[in-house]
């Protein structure tokens, strides 16, 4: 019997929702000079607009990440992307600081806990031996999605004069739409979706681990958060968030207001770092995988992403030290696309070692990185109101991916974090 693809739609669903989410969560940096002066914000208090969604996002990521793994996915990731679309909306009547401040604090409530999800769909849906692909598929769609927002945010508004508060109303229309097809459509388990047929359950179901023993209370949290493995994983991911988030919040304003780019050129060069990463996502994903079927998992994990990390620390250095413009914004565009190397490793080696639980596990690394993304939109816009410097905060995440590297080498994606004992 031929195996059906059913799965392969399921990587389609969660694409578009990757797509669909950094569409609506890059688009406020991309207007963030407009949002300024509308709302007549200061940088210090549209740096904290920034890191409110990020806190947010940190607080309710394991909580939600937690009950996903309890409930299945299909009903917590509607509710997700309902929630996120109404705020995504609500922005458009922000009508002072704090009234932004809140509805971006309660936008990154609702988005909390789609990564993780995704993580768990996959762990439930995806071979083994497909986990590295198609995780760089995925995180390659995300970045399209938001390499595209800065430049379409740009013909909205300089080529139809679109007001940025319409364009928050119209993204947020692309989440509802998503919510009702995939909750129409989608089974939290391929054995009971009609469109999976017997050979495609086998393949899914083989090479995937026994389910270990459900822990509850202080136990459960106690092996999660006991472990080396965890521990590492998460400090490895804090460059990967921060870098995404400096891409799609502060790097706009840095191209116009420190190098003094414009216009068309200012909308490419916002936009070349998630286009570049666009390619090294699913690099990474495939090398991942093709590096594991002949050296071993442990390899095709710690490969790429230090290759990764390596060369975006390199990058950022250059692009911090350099006096030509151009340089500047190619380099910061090829450390972020650098870095970007590593998240499909990562994001595999939670379904490695989370497996049933690789919701809670995924929100645990995510939360680490959400926590580095909560101070730095803070450190980059003090570092220009007290000494008027863009450099510092590149040259700070030159360290990050340093330490990031490094870390890779404590991670084992073989060791399970709830196996059974003995396993």
């Amino acid at each position: 019997m031929t195996p059906t693809r059913t799965r392969y739609v399921v990587v389609v669903f969660m694409v578009t929702l990757a797509m669909i989410t950094y569409l609506d969560r890059a688009c406020i940096g991309a207007m963030a000079h407009l949002i300024r002066q509308d709302l007549g914000l200061s940088i210090d208090q549209m740096g904290a607009v920034f890191s409110a969604f990020a806190l947010a996002y940190a607080i309710f990521e394991i909580p939600t990440a937690w009950w996903a793994d309890r409930r299945g996915t299909r009903t917590i990731l509607t509710r997700i992307v309902v929630w996120w679309s109404v705020f995504t909306m609500a922005t458009a009547g922000a009508f002072n600081y704090g009234s932004m401040l809140t509805i971006r604090f309660l936008f990154g409530v609702g988005e909390a806990g789609a990564w993780p999800c995704v993580a768990r769909v996959f762990s439930r849906w995806v071979p083994l031996r497909e986990r590295g692909t198609i995780k760089g598929i995925f995180f390659a769609g995300a970045y399209t999605a938001g390499a595209v927002t800065p430049l379409l945010v740009g013909v909205l508004i300089s080529e139809w004069h679109v007001p940025w508060r319409a364009i928050f109303v119209v993204f947020s229309l692309t989440g509802f739409v998503w919510a009702g097809i995939w909750y129409r459509w989608f089974r939290d388990d391929p054995a009971g979706h009609p469109a999976v047929n017997a050979a495609e359950r086998d393949f899914i179901l083989e090479g995937r681990h026994v389910d270990a023993p459900l822990l509850r209370g202080w136990s459960y949290w106690k092996r999660l958060l006991g472990q080396r493995n965890i521990l590492a994983l998460c400090l490895m991911y804090v460059p990967n968030s921060v870098t995404f988030y400096f891409c799609i919040t502060w790097l706009p304003t840095y191209l116009r207001e420190y190098h003094h780019f414009e216009k068309a050129e200012l909308g490419f060069l916002a936009a070349l770092p998630l286009i570049l990463s666009v390619g090294t996502q699913f690099l990474g994903g495939w090398v991942s995988d093709k590096i594991t079927a002949r050296h071993g998992l442990t390899a095709g994990r710690r490969i790429p992403a230090m290759v990764g990390y390596g060369l975006a620390a390199v990058a950022i250095f250059i692009a911090a030290s350099a006096t030509a413009p151009r340089i500047a914004a190619v380099f910061v565009a090829l450390a972020a696309a650098s870095c970007m190397l590593t998240t499909a490793p990562a994001w595999g080696t939670v379904l490695d070692i989370g497996r049933e639980h690789s919701a809670v596990v995924g929100a645990t690394m995510n939360t680490a990185g959400q926590i580095g993304a909560i101070f730095s939109p803070m450190i980059v816009a003090k570092s220009v109101t007290w000494f008027n410097d863009w450099n510092f905060p590149l040259f700070l995440l030159g360290g990050l991916f340093v330490t990031g590297a490094a870390c890779w080498l404590l991670i084992d994606p073989n060791l399970p974090v709830f196996a059974e004992e003995g396993e």
